[in-house]
């Protein structure tokens, strides 16, 4: 059985297929979603998104939003996202050490959130790439 994945941001499509499971960052903490999951909405956190598809797990930075679960359908509507294999490993460690210079010179609190958030995106994207395998206990491989 799979899943059918969909993950949409304001401009393109970023994923549209099947998967096996998705290990999904929510604002009340980490979820997995199997075949049959219930259904439900819950808030995207910036965050890493886990990916199983045949036999191999992915991953993607998601950068905040929307999910709906309905069975064997998962859409997420998010503020932007990418996947593992389109990040920059060089770009991504230079941005995240920008955003921890910029939140060390922050001044009053709204610079502060700000830098919070942008150091928040851009380790984020670094956990994507570094990302390994989450271990599945219990389930059979692909």
């Amino acid at each position: 059985m799979t899943l059918n994945l969909r993950v949409l941001s304001p401009n393109r499509v970023i994923w549209d297929s099947e998967v096996k499971e998705i290990i999904l960052s929510t604002n009340s903490g980490q979820i997995g979603v199997l075949p049959n999951h219930a259904s439900l909405v819950a808030a995207v956190d910036i965050g890493v998104m886990k990916i199983r598809l045949n036999g191999k797990w992915s991953t993607m930075a998601m950068m905040g939003g929307f999910a709906k679960i309905d069975s064997d359908r998962i859409t997420i509507l998010v503020n932007n996202a990418e996947r593992d294999v389109d990040i920059n490993p060089q770009e991504a460690q230079e941005n995240f050490r920008i955003a921890k210079a910029d939140l060390a010179r922050a001044e009053g609190k709204r610079q502060a959130i700000e830098a919070d958030l942008a150091l928040k995106r851009a380790r984020t994207r670094l956990e994507a790439i570094n990302a390994s395998p989450p271990v599945s206990k219990g389930l059979e491989p692909d």
